[in-house]
């Protein structure tokens, strides 16, 4: 990758588990070193280099934020990149992302508020849960068909997450 590393870039140790409060305070100290407007005076590449610097730095930072992305970012950085058309071998989870579709479905058909929030702890742990089997996995050749199934499901389930909100905000309007 010619690229630094995303990891390197806050100086951070590659892995799963982050400290996000300390990668956000990490990010805004890096973002005010190359925000453009510091380089109102210098040279033309100056101020052009110091934009690339701060579209790479905010790539890097929107990827590592996102346990997702991350994971993402991870398998990919180790030489794993991930299928896009993959085939989900994993009927039980397909059965489940059925289910909580059609509840999401009939919570928006009922414009029940309370099931929302409470579907929305409930999505909340199953992500909790996502993120410990990823973080123990991502880094284990053996287990790499896991942390990619792992990952597909961290996809859906940030995916269904959004969707949540937007009825959400459906819902208060």
């Amino acid at each position: 990758m010619g690229t630094p590393c995303h990891f390197a870039l806050f100086d951070l140790k590659p892995g799963y588990r982050l400290d996000l409060d300390q990668l956000a305070a990490r990010y805004r100290e890096l973002a005010r070193a190359v925000h453009p407007d510091r380089f109102a005076d210098a040279t033309e590449r100056e101020q052009r280099l110091a934009l690339e610097r701060a579209a790479q730095l905010n790539d890097a930072y929107q990827t590592l934020k996102s346990g997702p992305r991350r994971a993402l970012y991870l398998l990919a950085v180790s030489g794993r990149e991930l299928p896009l058309e993959a085939t989900v071998q994993d009927p039980q989870f397909l059965l489940q992302q059925m289910q909580w579709r059609e509840e999401l479905e009939d919570l928006h058909d009922s414009a029940d508020l309370d099931g929302v929030a409470a579907f929305k702890r409930r999505l909340k742990t199953a992500q909790g849960e996502l993120d410990g089997d990823f973080a123990e996995c991502w880094n284990d050749p053996e287990r790499r068909e896991e942390a990619e199934r792992v990952v597909r499901r961290m996809q859906f389930l940030d995916k269904l997450t959004h969707e949540v909100r937007q009825l959400e905000e459906h819902l208060d309007n």
